[in-house]
């Protein structure tokens, strides 16, 4: 395993951060628990989650992946420090007015809440999932910074935030002396690149912050699971099947002939050769990997031996091109 620091902390983070939203939607305990070892197994110390995965899915209320790796650290017993554990705060989480949001309210229950699920007295890494536009900045931002010296929280970060926003966060916090947002966790990957690239980039490499990312494999398009003229596979239906139709175009199956090629030149997988253009990205700290079993975790964690030569990364660059 590599690691790398998270923005310009000090804190150390696998290369690839373990993302667990498939725990209670598409992975059992069982396989979700076997997921985590081998992830620790393998040297992987940076996991992610939400307070709010997976409540879409069908007896899901919510809560269940922080409780089960609450459960998972508990029957392992892996020693609190080795581990730098994030999740998120903003979604709705129980009922009436205060039951979602980034007011004060909403986020000194929330943040109990997650770390009575998690079975640990702090969170290394506390995120604003979304943003509130119901809320000033300041209210959020003075409350999380009381998180950071209550102990409840070492870092924080944010996810899904436009460049403007994120820049005024940034700039109320140092205006106010308060703890401020280390990193980002944007959406980004290979067919979904402009989101990032058009302002966020620059201001995550201007400001130091880490950077990672969600998505990477894109549902799975970027594995070669769906090809030209070919139905969907069995199973794929819903949101997962819309998410990844949006990207079903001549221009993005011609990427992935692509991937394919420098693919094969590697010996590689797909998913590898996707993984490693990201990791190949000195503003990216650690791409967002998950997985439904051991056996996928173990070919994702490939990715980090493949080594990209310059003129594959140039056609990578040139098929996806957004500009």
């Amino acid at each position: 395993m590599q690691y790398r620091k998270l923005g310009r902390t000090g804190l150390k983070v696998s290369a690839l951060c373990l993302g667990t939203m498939t725990m209670g939607w598409t992975s059992s305990r069982t396989d979700s628990f076997a997921v985590l070892d081998t992830f620790v197994e393998a040297g992987g110390n940076f996991i992610d989650t939400a307070n709010i995965y997976s409540f879409w899915a069908e007896g899901n209320p919510g809560g269940v992946a922080e409780a089960w790796i609450g459960e998972w650290l508990a029957q392992r017993n892996i020693p609190r420090h080795k581990l730098v554990i994030a999740t998120k705060v903003r979604g709705r989480m129980w009922e009436g007015p205060n039951g979602e949001g980034l007011s004060r309210q909403h986020i000194m229950k929330a943040v109990e809440d997650s770390l009575r699920r998690l079975n640990t007295d702090y969170i290394d890494l506390y995120q604003t999932h979304w943003p509130d536009e119901d809320t000033p900045l300041e209210e959020t931002l003075r409350a999380l910074d009381d998180l950071v010296h209550q102990g409840k929280v070492r870092y924080l970060g944010a996810s899904n935030h436009p460049a403007w926003l994120l820049t005024k966060a940034l700039w109320i916090s140092d205006r106010l002396g308060l703890a401020s947002y280390v990193s980002l966790q944007p959406h980004y990957n290979l067919v979904h690149r402009a989101e990032f690239e058009r302002e966020l980039m620059a201001l995550c490499r201007d400001q130091g912050l880490g950077v990672i990312p969600y998505s990477p494999l894109e549902g799975g398009f970027l594995t070669g699971k769906y090809r030209r003229d070919k139905p969907l596979p069995p199973g794929t239906r819903g949101v997962i099947s819309e998410n990844v139709r949006r990207y079903m175009t001549e221009r993005n199956f011609a990427l992935l002939d692509t991937v394919q090629d420098i693919a094969q030149d590697h010996g590689a997988t797909m998913a590898q050769v996707a993984l490693a253009w990201l990791l190949n990205n000195p503003v990216v700290t650690a791409p967002i990997v998950g997985a439904n079993t051991p056996h996928q975790l173990q070919e994702t964690i490939g990715a980090l031996q493949i080594r990209l030569r310059d003129e594959d990364i140039v056609r990578l660059n040139q098929a996806s091109a957004w500009e």
